[in-house]
């Protein structure tokens, strides 16, 4: 949420996570891939050159995929779990993902990758903060329901904070 300014409206947000890199440092290079991740599109990804995959992916199939995709490759990887009605920072927990608790998102992560025999070995950011009735809101449309959950606006970044920590920690633990 940091990226939404005035300036970035309509932009697509990976065009205006470039555009504020580059504000910070004009000298970096930032590679935009516009376009969601998945099997028809993981070809697209190179992965290989890099220390740690941080997952921030809040759509259920690609980020399983991603996550599998990690694991089959060896590759290091931290993914954010669901922070949506989450209130309370202090609750947030670096673990591996069996350990994860009380989030729906990494509940249906986990049961997703246990059907392609994967249990452990993927370290998540998560908080098992209860979510409160009142940040659900739930949508009838035809024969099924929609749950959305809202998200407070420090929350996700908090969550990136965890995962930049980790990555940080883990990189420097190696020298």
């Amino acid at each position: 949420q940091i990226l939404a300014t005035r300036d970035t409206v309509g932009m697509d947000k990976a065009e205006a996570a470039k555009q504020r890199v580059m504000d910070i440092n004009p000298e970096i290079t930032v590679t935009v891939h516009n376009i969601f991740y998945g099997p028809d599109t993981a070809e697209q990804f190179d992965f290989t050159n890099f220390d740690y995959i941080v997952d921030a992916i809040d759509t259920l199939a690609p980020k399983v995929f991603l996550l599998y995709y990690a694991v089959l490759n060896k590759q290091n990887i931290v993914s954010c779990m669901g922070s949506g009605g989450k209130l309370d920072p202090s609750m947030i927990q670096v673990a591996d993902i069996a350990k994860s608790h009380n989030c729906r998102l990494a509940f249906y992560v986990r049961k997703r990758l246990h059907r392609l025999g994967i249990r452990e070995g993927i370290t998540v950011v998560f908080s098992p903060e209860k979510v409160a009735d009142s940040a659900v809101s739930i949508e009838e449309q035809t024969e099924n329901k929609i749950a959305t959950v809202g998200t407070i606006s420090y929350m996700p970044a908090m969550f990136g904070c965890y995962c930049a920590s980790h990555v940080i920690r883990e990189i420097l633990a190696r020298d």
